[in-house]
């Protein structure tokens, strides 16, 4: 009998060491339309409450956020109270708006972060090429705080009119994974690309990263992500991303686009992207 009871100790004893071995996360990208006024009745201090009850409700590990105003920064910080965030305005000195990283405190812990302008001084508040605007992107290697794992997230919202900025933007996000990432951790790259799936610019990103959408086992939502608080429209556009560096270790559970609704109303002009991920 002892020798059964020693067997089913160690089966059970290396079952629950390979699920161990497994670490879960939810990750979720959401461009929260800056705080403008002239947006009326879909103006931030009347979805605001809606926007963050959604975002606690859902409950990401990590969660990029796009055209996030410094009010709006302290609004999110103070309604995600489990939450910090990393990252700065795109007009320095904490102004403009943030691709800020927020990051549930709980489970995982900053290793490092920065921000740097998608421009030919990447260093200074600056833009080059064909953008409308000062463009950043925000990272930082997170560890989790009861392993060992750690893993790169970058947050960006590329320009919505210059194709050379948006492309080469893109190919100086990748340059930095590429420069950063030397001990190969896994990498998430979340975003307002402000392009669609076939757009070229994305040839590049394609070649390292699964578009999660294309490899989750389980899909669900709507086709689009920019909805225009248009609640009557199909919403068939998208460009908001989350992508997963390629590795058979990085199992996309789970995908969806959330079109929550109340009264007609969105708490956002896109949808948030959401994504399980289990990195064995």
């Amino acid at each position: 009998m002892k020798v059964v009871y020693l067997l089913v100790f160690c089966f059970l004893s290396s079952s629950f060491n390979i699920k161990q071995t497994n670490t879960s996360l939810k990750i979720m990208t959401y461009n929260i339309r800056l705080d403008v006024a002239s947006d009326g009745e879909n103006a931030w201090p009347n979805r605001k409450d809606f926007l963050t009850s959604q975002v606690l409700f859902l409950a990401p590990d990590i969660l990029g956020v796009q055209e996030a105003k410094p009010n709006q920064i302290q609004d999110l910080s103070t309604a995600l109270t489990n939450y910090k965030y990393v990252g700065e305005g795109r007009d320095g000195d904490g102004k403009g708006e943030y691709s800020a990283i927020y990051y549930n405190s709980d489970k995982l812990k900053v290793e490092k972060s920065h921000t740097f302008w998608l421009s030919k001084t990447p260093n200074i508040v600056s833009k080059s090429w064909d953008a409308a605007y000062p463009r950043i992107c925000t990272y930082a290697l997170f560890s989790f705080k009861n392993s060992n794992k750690k893993f790169w997230a970058f947050n960006t919202h590329l320009d919505h009119v210059g194709a050379i900025a948006q492309k080469e933007g893109l190919q100086l996000i990748l340059d930095k994974i590429t420069s950063e990432n030397t001990e190969n951790y896994p990498v998430f790259l979340t975003g307002d690309f402000n392009v669609t799936p076939e757009n070229e610019i994305l040839t590049e990103t394609k070649k390292v990263f699964n578009d999660t959408e294309n490899i989750a086992n389980i899909k669900f939502g709507a086709a689009g992500t920019f909805n225009g608080f248009n609640y009557t429209k199909p919403v068939t556009s998208r460009i908001d991303y989350i992508f997963v560096s390629k590795s058979e270790k990085m199992k996309v559970t789970k995908y969806g686009i959330l079109s929550s609704a109340i009264n007609f109303k969105f708490p956002s002009d896109h949808f948030p992207v959401f994504a399980e991920i289990i990195m064995e």
